[in-house]
């Protein structure tokens, strides 16, 4: 899906096609944002399987995995094994856990290194540390080369919180964790050589509107603190509460219990939520939460690097605290919600109008059967069932229905699917707007061309085929040229629904329509 999923995918494309793992290329154009690990990964992936969206998955699929394997292992050694067990399923059924792994984001790269690293770092704790700093160090590189040094502030926050709580002042002098950062220096030094090769020893290049661009100060700087701050290259506007009401849906159907143990916690004096080793999860989360808050750049999955984090406070507190009459008013209310959401979603397939939907509602109905009529003595068993039916038949709803439909509006992937299915392999001249998932797809050369009316001309002598949308199209006809449509495409931008779009009445008024041209 467009814009991140497909434009990361075509960049990784890019490394193994070229065979230089050292640059970053987007749209024919050099590419300063995000650090190297994430497109290394799928690049191997296209290496062994060949290019496909089954490759492009595969490596953050098995992160995703190792993200599970951690979120058990840290809450099991911080609590018991029946919290780790609930928090494992918690952060797998995830609403926007679902999504990121759907669209190939960084975040569960990040997410599986994070929490790896948390594990690691909190078994260091003990005598035998030397393994577990070791791998510490290696998943705190990881994190750092997938996504920045502000990543480090995720799991650091949280054992620093729990050594002022408890007073442990001598372990800010102790020489392990000194090693430790000395270990993720030496482990980074991949991304920093590719950083400085590509753009430190080339300041004439153009990049952000202007040369002698330091990929290494970017890398340290603007890329974090300047977008925390909005003072560097790339700019946001932020808003305090946007995390708030972003994880209300995105940690569905989940939201409304941790919105209540967050609570309940911080004003309980039930023994078990005075322990203070919870300060290495709880600390970490507040910390990350706030710093993503006051962040001026924000988008909904980076709430996702710290989803086994809110898992775990979600898990302590259904286990550890709520009683018997607390669970059968969150039975109730998580009946309730399911049945909204229930509805939402058959809202949805009515007003849409899939091509097939029997395969679907037949599935729906037997789990919404099984569900509903799930019967357990144990009151949080049947709040669990009924959690994770519900995240199956959601899952199963996007996965299979919802996403699949929506990719057909994605102009450029159907482009290319339609010139590779007929064996057209000539150059085609593409604008950067809209391209990632054509360049992706496209099994031919590509030409890219920002400025059709002046540079159009020269373009031609390469490429006579020309895929853009109807508007840029039409802006070139002239007593020179004479285009031909060969076949039109509708776009809609699907990372941006909205009502109307979804109205199948409506949809046609938000439609685009993008076109691949012969020129003559």
């Amino acid at each position: 899906m467009e814009i991140d999923g497909a434009l990361y995918a075509s960049i990784s494309k890019q490394i193994e096609g070229g065979d230089n793992w050292l640059y970053l290329w987007a749209e024919g154009a050099e590419w300063l944002d995000k650090p190297h690990l994430p497109f290394w990964l799928a690049a191997c992936s296209f290496k062994l399987f060949g290019i496909s969206a089954f490759s492009y998955k595969l490596p953050s699929f098995l992160f995703f995995l190792l993200s599970i394997f951690y979120c058990y292992k840290l809450s099991y050694s911080l609590y018991s094994k029946k919290i780790a067990q609930l928090a494992t399923l918690i952060y797998a059924t995830a609403l926007h856990t679902v999504i990121c792994n759907f669209d190939g984001k960084v975040e569960i790269y990040l997410t599986a290194f994070i929490i790896g690293a948390t594990y690691h770092l909190y078994k260091a704790l003990n005598k035998n540390w030397w393994w577990h700093l070791f791998a510490a160090a290696l998943f705190c590189a990881a994190a750092i080369m997938t996504k920045g040094i502000f990543s480090t502030i995720i799991f650091a926050s949280g054992f620093i919180i729990y050594w002022i709580k408890t007073k442990q002042w001598r372990e800010f002098l102790n020489p392990k964790w000194y090693l430790i950062i000395l270990l993720v220096l030496i482990f980074i030094l991949p991304e920093l050589y590719a950083l400085y090769t590509q753009f430190d020893l080339h300041p004439e290049k153009l990049i952000f509107g202007g040369t002698h661009v330091s990929g290494l100060r970017f890398f340290f700087w603007d890329s974090q603190f300047g977008r925390f701050f909005n003072n560097g290259p790339i700019k946001g506007s932020g808003d305090l509460t946007f995390f708030m009401h972003t994880t209300v849906w995105a940690f569905l159907p989940w939201s409304i219990l941790l919105i209540i143990a967050v609570i309940k916690i911080c004003t309980s004096k039930n023994t078990s939520a005075n322990n203070d080793q919870r300060w290495i999860i709880d600390g970490s989360a507040l910390i990350t939460f706030l710093l993503f808050s006051f962040s001026k750049f924000q988008l909904p999955h980076y709430i996702v690097s710290i989803f086994p984090h809110l898992a775990i406070i979600s898990s302590f507190y259904m286990i550890e605290i709520a009683n018997e009459k607390t669970l059968q008013k969150i039975n109730f209310f998580q009946t309730f919600l399911i049945l909204l959401l229930l509805v939402l979603i058959g809202w949805i397939i009515v007003t849409y109008q899939f091509d097939s939907i029997s395969w679907f509602l037949i599935v729906i109905a037997i789990a919404v059967t099984c569900i509903f009529y799930y019967k357990s003595e144990n009151l949080l068993t049947t709040i669990t069932i009924k959690n994770i039916g519900f995240a199956f038949i959601l899952s199963l709803f996007l996965n299979c229905l919802f996403y699949p439909s929506l990719l057909q509006y994605q102009s450029g992937m159907m482009a290319a699917k339609w010139l590779n299915l007929n064996h057209i392999s000539q150059p085609i001249t593409i604008n950067k707007s809209n391209s990632s998932s054509f360049h992706f797809y496209y099994k031919g050369k590509i030409i890219y061309n920002n400025n059709p009316l002046v540079a159009f001309d020269s373009a031609t002598k390469n490429s006579n085929i020309y895929f853009a949308s109807m508007r840029d199209l039409r802006a070139l006809t002239k007593d020179s040229l004479q285009l031909s449509i060969l076949k039109t495409f509708p776009h809609f931008r699907v990372s941006q629904l909205n009502i109307q779009f979804l109205n199948h009445l409506s949809r046609s008024k938000t439609l685009d329509t993008f076109a691949i041209a012969k020129i003559k």
